[in-house]
């Protein structure tokens, strides 16, 4: 670690929105190129930097920049050099030169203190210096924020963050409630707010600490996938959080109730501690479904007639559950058709397209991801889009205060006779609510998905809440067809969902077990298995055609151990790649990666084999999954091509939204389906290495299945029914509604 100091000779880059920027220093007539975060920084200033000097691969020596001061210049070269910068809009160099002339060292402090001088110099008029005085006042004051912030740690793109956020009152806020900046500064949360808090040596015992560590625990409770915490399960956060009292607790839960932040309700045996958006989330989803439910018709002869059309000249025979699913479809003005692999949910839903489409109306298909929806759009014929493309989404990033923001509404309806949504059981509460509200009544609304899968990443359990009500139209499809019953994915599926043993002994087409009891040899084995043996059985593509799925992230069977010596044995080191070393994870060009976070507002397109540019837009989702095309290190930038065609380039400082994915969590693979299914069990958490979890991972593949490591592990989840609970009052809300 080292000082330098000297002018900004030249801004190479520099990112408005984060503060990155690459600079060159002049440095006792020495150049050095730096790169960190700078707020408002700008050539000609004189700066001291501190940090390490580096030695970039391709760039040379660099100092990487830890933290900076600004010096005003104070000869009159150095003056005039960063007045003509333009740094102060409406100063030109020929201009900044006039001043200095007129003023001399003096210049600083009269645009400060009688900016009504500077009309006196040809070019400017008295309402030209008072601009620029106010701008000049603008540029110190930034600055001295920076400064301020810097004292508790804050780093520079927070500090711009909050400084746009607050301005002038800023010092007031941080210094009154520093808890604030939790609430309304994307990516703040309540650890480092409270660190400055501590910093700033605000009691422990400060009841804006507990109020916001209350809505703390709330919000990890819904990303989490809770829309409430049971009032004793919330104490017990808080307490372990804060080491607050119990008196200050109760006192603080109530004064946030009154307030309308949260709201508390007795649900059945428990006391249910919501925040408050959550809460009228769910009454306004009960609400709307049940009034959609309310639209009914009965014409049941002639849509038998209509069956016998559509099985015709499908060449199909439908059996007695799929033709009820076509006649509540017809009759209903909501439906909800449920049923595990090989049930006939894609040839249900055909028929039931076939069907609306002979009487004329208009049919949307959408799903909960970019996969999810090609699926939809390859088994139907029918070209399906993603509920957010649907909703015309746009916004910030998820979990960042950044409200996302929908153009199709209530002012501005879905234009469609009938919607049908697939693989419901990913749908949470906030993407529910948010479709709910675009669908005007008399539409008839079809949710299709498999109940017993992996409830939604988000917060809530809508599909299996909307089937325990009891209120809504349910069409639970059980028949295994006769083209299912020779695939044992779909046996062994069936046969785990229903608590069975299954024959780990046979060796088939499409269901393997390799018995592997020892854990080095188990990784040694999927090695080998990922890099010799099925890539022959892949379809040319090996990284999209086979998927290693885990119950866990942790642990040298998890995703982040995996995904480390997958990368090393798919795609090793080489001169021919660049990489990035980002939060101590590599990230190479040909990785496998996933986003990890909703971001509303990423720019993407799609381009044509020639590289033309045919589509644009924005919005990348939790879940996609694409390949790294290109690292520049220059621009500081990473490409990835998804597998939808979306080619998408991201900051490194962005790169917190993606994570290798050559191995994903089995929660992660939801709504996905891979040719080739890769699962190694060994040990594990009983509330991880349970049914629900081995029957969502086994129906993610199309092909192939193989199950590598211990026997007595794949027994004792078929038999473990403890799932984690999830707090969800949906079911209980459409019951309270529909008594009303």
């Amino acid at each position: 670690m080292g000082k330098f100091s000297g002018y900004v000779e030249k801004i190479v880059y520099h990112n408005e929105e984060n503060g990155y920027t690459v600079l060159i220093l002049n440095s006792d007539e020495e150049e050095i190129s730096c790169v960190g975060n700078f707020g408002s920084i700008n050539e000609g200033e004189y700066i001291t930097v501190q940090g390490e000097k580096t030695t970039h691969s391709l760039y040379g020596e660099q100092i990487k920049v830890d933290q900076y001061d600004v010096e005003m210049p104070k000869d009159v070269v150095t003056i005039e050099k960063y007045l003509g910068s333009g740094v102060i809009k409406g100063i030109g160099q020929i201009l900044a030169q006039r001043i200095v002339k007129t003023f001399k060292e003096d210049t600083f402090r009269i645009i400060e203190e009688e900016p009504e001088q500077l009309s006196n110099v040809k070019g400017i008029t008295e309402k030209k210096a008072r601009e620029i005085a106010e701008t000049f006042s603008e540029k110190r004051e930034l600055r001295q924020v920076m400064m301020y912030l810097q004292k508790y740690g804050i780093s520079t793109a927070y500090a711009i963050k909050i400084y746009n956020q607050y301005g002038n009152n800023l010092r007031e806020v941080v210094e009154k409630n520093p808890y604030r900046l939790a609430e309304d500064i994307a990516g703040i949360g309540f650890k480092i707010a409270d660190d400055i808090a501590m910093k700033m040596g605000i009691a422990s015992n400060s009841d804006y600490r507990v109020c916001s560590g209350i809505m703390y625990m709330l919000s990890e409770a819904s990303a989490n996938g809770h829309t409430y915490l049971p009032l004793e399960k919330l104490f017990r956060k808080v307490t372990d959080l804060l080491d607050a009292d119990k008196e200050s607790i109760e006192r603080n839960i109530i004064e946030l109730a009154m307030s309308k932040k949260i709201v508390m309700k007795q649900l059945e045996t428990r006391t249910a501690v919501y925040s408050i958006q959550y809460y009228y989330m769910e009454i306004a989803v009960a609400k709307k479904l049940l009034e959609l439910a309310m639209y009914t018709n009965k014409a049941n002869d002639e849509i038998n007639k209509e069956i016998e059309l559509i099985e015709r000249s499908e060449d199909i025979k439908l059996d007695t559950l799929q033709k009820q699913a076509i006649i509540e479809a017809a009759n209903s003005g909501l439906l909800i058709v449920t049923g595990g692999p090989g049930t006939g949910k894609t040839t249900t839903i055909n028929s039931i397209i076939k069907y609306f489409e002979q009487q004329g109306m208009d049919i949307v298909l959408a799903a909960p991801t970019g996969r999810a929806a090609k699926r939809m759009t390859e088994a139907t014929g029918y070209q399906a889009q993603t509920i957010h493309r649907l909703l015309e989404i746009s916004g910030g990033i998820s979990g960042e205060n950044q409200k996302m923001h929908f153009e199709k509404c209530e002012d501005n309806p879905i234009e469609a006779d009938v919607v049908i949504i697939d693989e419901t059981s990913m749908v949470d509460i906030v993407l529910i609510n948010a479709l709910m509200k675009a669908i005007i009544p008399g539409t008839k609304v079809i949710f299709v998905g498999d109940v017993d899968q992996l409830p939604s990443v988000g917060p809530g359990n809508v599909l299996k809440d909307m089937i325990k009500s009891e209120k809504l139209n349910v069409v639970r499809l059980s028949k295994i067809f006769r083209q299912s019953e020779e695939s044992d994915i779909v046996i062994n599926a069936h046969k785990i969902n229903q608590g069975e043993e299954i024959d780990l002994t046979q060796k088939n087409k499409d269901f393997y077990f390799i018995k592997r009891e020892d854990q080095d040899r188990l990784l040694r084995d999927l090695l080998i298995l990922m890099r010799d043996r099925l890539p022959k059985l892949a379809n040319g593509n090996p990284l999209n055609d086979i998927q290693v799925l885990t119950p866990m992230r942790k642990s040298a069977l998890g995703v982040e151990a995996l995904n480390k010596i997958l990368q090393k044995t798919l795609n090793p080191p080489s001169k021919d790649k660049r990489e990035k070393e980002y939060r101590q994870n590599i990230y190479r060009e040909g990785d496998k990666v996933m986003q990890i976070k909703n971001n509303y507002q990423m720019p993407w397109s799609i381009k044509s084999r020639t590289g033309f540019v045919i589509e644009e837009g924005t919005g990348i989702f939790n879940g996609d999954m694409g390949i790294i095309k290109e690292i520049n290190l220059y621009a500081e930038t990473l490409s990835i091509d998804f597998d939808d065609g979306k080619c998408v380039t991201y900051e490194f400082n962005q790169l917190d939204e993606i994570e290798l994915s050559y191995a994903v969590t089995v929660h992660k693979s939801q709504g996905s389906e891979y040719p080739i299914v890769v699962l190694p069990l060994l040990t594990g958490s009983q509330l991880l290495f349970n049914r629900n979890i081995l029957y969502t991972a086994v129906t993610r593949a199309k092909q192939m299945v193989v199950i590598i490591g211990s026997e007595y592990t794949v027994n004792f989840m078929i038999g473990n029914k403890n799932e984690i609970e999830r707090y969800s009052g949906l079911a209980i809300r459409i019951k309270e509604e529909e008594e009303i």
